[in-house]
Parts: structure tokens; sequence; C-alpha cells
């Protein structure tokens, strides 16, 4: 491999805002996005496949389709690696013998961008669209839900400050629902509208969720509950033309739990490339097989953490903390001026953290293009952290919460920087 990794202080800079379209910045100097972004990831795939499908983003799939490098071809499985950043991939490459053989291919030496928030359900949802946190209105771990004026959180789309139910085996239902949020049609649904066969393997317990509802409706979900079975339904789905989509998550898990320069991630990335390698084996000849990740990982420095909750500079003005750790949403209370808020913050956290008012953020194009409808949802001030610092709120935030070892979120290289990797069975 000839990917030359930047210094850990380089990877943990802020990077300039990502763009979304259909353009190539490939050969421009600190561009990211455009096509080679993760939302142009399932309108290129529609081309490739013979089945172009544009978005309210992406309105040329074969521009996206020739940015990426995607051959033609009658089936592609796209698989999303939960956690597993460019970066953090090629960092560890001498653990993972099949993703190491795909990184000499120039093709696949080079990183594609993510959307900001660079978190789970943000990122999700701007794959499963082709479209952005803007227009999806899922912005975030936690955001506010305007109708009810409270905090949500969007794994499971529930009250984030809602007490634990008292049986745990008793599901807590969504606050919202997750099509009444996310409006955006999925691009499962576009292609299964046409007739195209769209098939998702994955966990059982995530057929239905509200997640996979908001962000990945519209596919044929087979649901195993062994990687190896996972893996083996997305390669038979294959033998029919039409697009498999398969999902892993060890490697955030992993990450949030342990860290992600740990054994156990490390431990975890091996198997990672055994279930990857094994797709390449099981998919039937031809098969276009794209390996893409929602996000980074950032090892945490708790001499850098903050704890909001202890700083009354922090807390002054503000009504609700929204976000992770690594990219806040401030909601002001009534009658405050954000621009006032912004500016207490960025004195006190100096270069630690971008803090921008919603204007600014909106301005600079941080969401994608943004509906009107999804601007309450939106916090009056985003921070979003730099080097390895975390924010947390020990008012609302449990203690594990508050100390977890690799996190995401952020506008960094080693957060935004994802793999977008090519290989044909």
């Amino acid at each position: 491999m000839t990917v030359e990794t930047p210094d850990m202080d380089e990877l943990l800079r802020l990077i300039p805002t990502v763009t979304y379209g259909d353009n190539n910045p490939s050969q421009s100097v600190g561009v990211r996005g455009g096509a080679l972004h993760l939302s142009a990831v399932l309108p290129a795939l529609s081309s490739a496949i013979g089945h172009p499908t544009a978005t309210p983003v992406h309105a040329d799939p074969q521009a996206c389709q020739r940015a990426l490098g995607f051959p033609d071809v009658t089936s592609a499985i796209v698989v999303l690696v939960d956690g597993l950043g460019y970066w953090n991939l090629a960092m560890r490459l001498g653990h993972a013998p099949y993703l190491r053989s795909l990184m000499n291919d120039t093709a696949n030496q080079r990183p594609i961008a993510t959307c900001a928030p660079s978190t789970t359900v943000a990122a999700m949802a701007a794959f499963g669209t082709g479209t952005c946190p803007g227009l999806t209105g899922m912005a975030g771990y936690t955001q506010l839900e305007p109708a009810s004026h409270t905090l949500i959180q969007l794994i499971q789309f529930k009250d984030a400050l809602a007490p634990k139910p008292v049986n745990p085996h008793i599901p807590v239902p969504p606050m919202i629902n997750p099509l009444d949020l996310q409006r955006e049609p999925t691009m499962f649904e576009r292609l299964a509208a046409q007739h195209v066969r769209v098939t998702s393997s994955g966990l059982p317990k995530f057929a239905g969720s509200p997640l996979t509802e908001a962000a990945l409706r519209g596919s044929d979900y087979q649901g195993n509950v062994t990687p190896r079975d996972r893996v083996l339904a997305a390669a038979r789905a294959a033998r029919t033309p039409g697009l498999t989509y398969l999902y892993i998550r060890d490697a955030d898990k992993v990450g949030h739990n342990y860290g992600w320069d740990s054994e156990h991630w490390v431990a975890a990335f091996e198997h990672i490339d055994a279930q990857l390698a094994l797709l390449h084996r099981s998919a039937p000849k031809g098969t276009l097989i794209v390996i893409v990740a929602d996000h980074g990982m950032v090892q945490t420095d708790m001499s850098q953490r903050v704890d909001i909750a202890e700083d009354p500079q922090l807390t002054q003005g503000v009504e609700f903390v929204g976000g992770e750790p690594r990219s806040l949403m401030l909601y002001v209370k009534a009658g405050e001026n954000p621009e006032d808020i912004a500016t207490r913050w960025r004195d006190r956290l100096g270069e630690t953290a971008l803090v921008r008012t919603q204007a600014q953020a909106l301005n600079d194009g941080l969401f994608g293009p943004m509906d009107e409808r999804i601007k309450p949802m939106i916090g009056d001030v985003i921070v979003q952290a730099a080097g390895a610092a975390t924010f947390v709120d020990s008012r609302t935030q449990n203690d594990k919460a508050t100390h977890l070892p690799s996190v995401h979120g952020s506008q960094t290289q080693l957060e935004m920087d994802i793999p977008c990797l090519i290989d044909v069975a």
C-alpha cells in the first residue's frame, strides 16, 4: 500500500465544510464532497446497475458513477461498516489481508467524505436517501422535536430525557413517527418502485427499527443472527440482478466501548475483514462489491474533556444541549441572542472548537440544502470539536456516556474521511 497517513495532529485538525452535488472535486486542493460523498454512493450504484435514479441532491447519477469509478454491472452489494473511517482503516491494514489487497489498487486509495455531523443517524439517512441532513431532518444523535419542545434521541426515536422503563424487556415506543420526521424517499424505495430487486441483510432486531424505517426503508429485509449467515444471505441475494445492502456494526460498537485503537477493536477489525473476504468468495462472479463507512473515530483525551454542567459560562442562556460529544447543537432560551452565546463559547473554548451560529453554519452549507421545515430542529449554535476534545453534559448524560474512549461527529479528517473500496467478485 502506498497511501501516506498524515500525523495525528493533522488528522485532528478541522477541515473545510464538505460540499454536496455531482461535481468531482478530486482535482481541487482542500475541497471534499460533491460526487465523492457518502450521499452519492447509492445514486451512483443505481446508475451502475442500469437504473439511474436521481435525488434532490444528486441530479446526475451517471456523473456520480463516473466520479466514484463504479463499473456497469447487473448486481451490486454495498457494505456499510459502521465506524470504519478511512484513516482508522489505513492505520490498521496489517490486520486485514483482504482490505489490504483492495487498498493496493490506486482507485481505492482516496477517501470520500461523510456528512456533518459525522455520526450514524445523520450519515445513515444521507446514505439511504442520497440527500443530506438538511433534507432528512436527521442532524444528530439528539436534537429538538419542535412540536413538543423536547430533546429526542434518534437511534430509537425516543425522548432523550425520559427515565428508563421499569421493565427493560418492554421496548420504549418511538416518541415520533420516523416517517413523519424523515420524509425523503429512500433510494431503496425509489429503486423498488422501478421493480428493481433491493435486499438488506442485517441483524433481525434492526428489521423495522425506527432508524431502519427512517433511513433505509423499502428493501426486502433479511435478518440473521450470525455474521456468517448475514454475509451468505447477501451473497445469495446477489444472484438476482439488483442491489444488496449489508450492514456491519462491530467497529463502531467496540470503538465506543473500548477505544478504536484497543486490542478489542483490532480483534473486531480482523473479524470484519474475514467477513468481507467471505463475501468476496461467496458472491456470484461479476458482482460489484462496494465497501463504505458512515464515519471515522477519534480516541478521546480526558484532559481535553469539558463538562458543560460545571461551567456557568457555557450553560448561560442555553436551554438544551443536543448532538454528541464532538458536535453539539445548542438550543438557546427564549429571548437569548445566539451570537452572544456563540461568543461566550468561542471565548471559553478557543482553538479547541469551531463555534458557529445556525445562520453561519447554514451559510457554510454544513447540513447541505436546507428544508425550512427542518430549521427549527437544528441548534441555534453549532459547536464542533478539534483535536481530541469532547464536550459532555453530566446533567443529562450518565457517567459512561461522558467517558467514552472513542467518539465521532466533528469535522476532522479522521472523522469525515471514509473509504469507498471497489471490488468485483
